[in-house]
């Protein structure tokens, strides 16, 4: 064993035992959290508008302090990105995240001398848990790639700007820079289409041991290297032992990586975003994703069914429970404050507090009542895999109210198959059926001949990523949405198949 492999499994075991202090003490470590951030951001233009100075309980944080999404912070926001100091967080930030929004375009997320630890920490901490459980080490011997954004910076009013894996990038420990792929140069290249070459050329022969990024991204570089080498990746890269992934469920990807690879490979799923690292998979066989209790972040949620509500409930940790679709606010020290962040979650355990992304509070399909979300389909799209044997490589689904021969509308389903099934009316069927099975508001609708059985698309090869090129979102931590409620997406895609 080489003395990083040792050194590895000494320093997981001791961050595990850090980890478990303060997840078997969720509701003290959120309340200490809490308390940190009202009385750091006390004196603060925010902190003095929303009265932090006598706030007692999380009842009157809740009285002062609305749930807001970026575009009614925005007046606070706009004089942070002006170059005010001390608006949202004491002084100015170290970064912004720059993201684009569906609804208030470009967001500039502010990450602080305090937040950006966090970022780092919990990407390392997940691979800990890994060793601290697996007891597997060897891995840190091999190179590791991140398919990730430019790490080349701007400046905006004398402050660093660029995509949140970027700036990530600039943090990477000493320890991991000589393991670490691509090249920077490589990094840098803005065309996602050119980079996935470079990179390609670069990493083709080396021992690559670890790969993360978002799935639809790394399944093209795997075919880029598969295409070019003749090989599976698994013959090409032998001890591939670690995938790593974020940003959209894998399970809709997972057939197609495992015939790519030729064998199934260990992953960890993370959950970052710019506002925070909310969660990683701390368990190999655990369902879910840790919550980071303990990470300058203090949680909120709003129960899916209410958010629209005039004055919905805001409950603290204590008071969650599995299996609800809840809306998640963040307060954190990066200075955003019971802040929107557009996911729905789940719990899938309390004890400790695990979640999973169940989709967007704006990505679902409720155009006659049915409120179909993105963990809904994505589950009907595996149950159908599973059945008739297909392999997808990217889709969406938006509704199809007005349907040109004037029959009953329906759920239309974009699908780039990597492998397409024999018989597509086959796999509507069980799609269709298992949907129905999880949401009742669905099945009444069928049964009520409101709506017909869902029907596919087959995009032609390469489609989606036309698409997303189309738009200029090709590439880095770009998701294409699962769900729309409009036609905006989909009828481009229709003309994109009746070419």
């Amino acid at each position: 064993m080489s003395i990083k492999s040792l050194g590895a499994k000494f320093f997981a075991a001791y961050v595990k035992k850090k980890i478990d202090r303060w997840s078997n003490n969720p509701i003290k470590t959120q309340e200490k959290v809490f308390w940190e951030l009202i009385r750091a951001a006390e004196s603060t233009a925010f902190g003095r508008d929303h009265n932090f100075s006598n706030i007692t309980t999380h009842q009157d944080f809740v009285k002062n302090v609305p749930a807001r999404d970026y575009e009614q912070l925005r007046p606070y926001m706009d004089r942070v990105v002006s170059g005010e100091k001390d608006v949202v967080w004491p002084g100015k930030p170290l970064y912004f995240a720059k993201t684009s929004g569906t609804t208030s375009g470009v967001k500039y997320i502010p990450l602080t001398k305090e937040s950006i630890p966090t970022h780092i920490n919990a990407a390392r901490n997940a691979i800990l848990c890994y060793i601290a459980e697996s007891g597997r080490t060897d891995f840190v011997n091999g190179k590791m790639i991140f398919l990730q954004g430019s790490p080349e910076l701007s400046e905006k009013n004398g402050i660093n700007l660029g995509r949140l894996s970027g700036i990530v990038a600039h943090y990477v420990p000493k320890y991991l820079q000589k393991n670490r792929m691509p090249s920077w140069e490589t990094n840098c290249i803005e065309d996602w289409e050119d980079k996935v070459e470079a990179i390609v050329a670069e990493t083709i022969h080396e021992n690559m041991t670890v790969i993360s990024g978002i799935p639809p991204w790394v399944q093209m570089y795997f075919e880029r290297l598969s295409d070019k080498s003749q090989k599976t990746i698994g013959e090409l890269f032998p001890n591939f032992e670690l995938f790593i992934y974020g940003g959209v469920n894998y399970e809709p990807y997972r057939a197609t990586f495992e015939k790519l690879i030729g064998r199934k490979v260990p992953s960890i799923e993370l959950y970052p975003a710019s506002e925070g690292f909310f969660a990683f998979q701390d368990k190999q066989n655990a369902n879910g994703m840790l919550l980071q209790l303990n990470s300058g972040m203090f949680y909120e949620f709003i129960k899916a069914d209410e958010f629209f509500n005039e004055d919905p409930q805001r409950l603290t940790i204590g008071e969650v429970v599995t299996d609800v679709n809840y809306v998640m606010l963040v307060s954190t020290n990066a200075g955003l404050w019971s802040y929107n962040i557009g996911d729905t979650i789940m719990f899938t355990s309390t004890k400790p507090y695990r979640v999973l992304v169940s989709g967007r509070i704006k990505h679902f399909i409720s155009a006659f009542g049915e409120h179909v979300i993105g963990k809904e389909v994505e589950i009907a799209l595996q149950v159908g895999a599973d059945k008739t044997g297909m392999m997808v490589k990217e889709f969406t689904v938006a509704p199809q109210i007005n349907p040109t021969d004037e029959s009953i509308p329906y759920h239309e389903w974009f699908i780039e198959f990597q492998e397409e099934p024999d018989d597509i009316e086959e796999l509507a069927e069980a799609i269709d059926s298992e949907l129905r099975s999880q949401n009742s508001y669905y099945d009444d609708l069928i049964r009520g001949k409101m709506l017909r059985r869902l029907q596919i698309r087959v995009m032609p090869k390469d489609g989606f990523n036309e698409y997303m090129k189309s738009i200029g979102k090709l590439g880095g931590q770009n998701k294409l949405p699962r769900l729309s409620n409009d036609r905006k997406i989909a009828d481009v895609l229709s003309g994109m198949i009746a070419k």
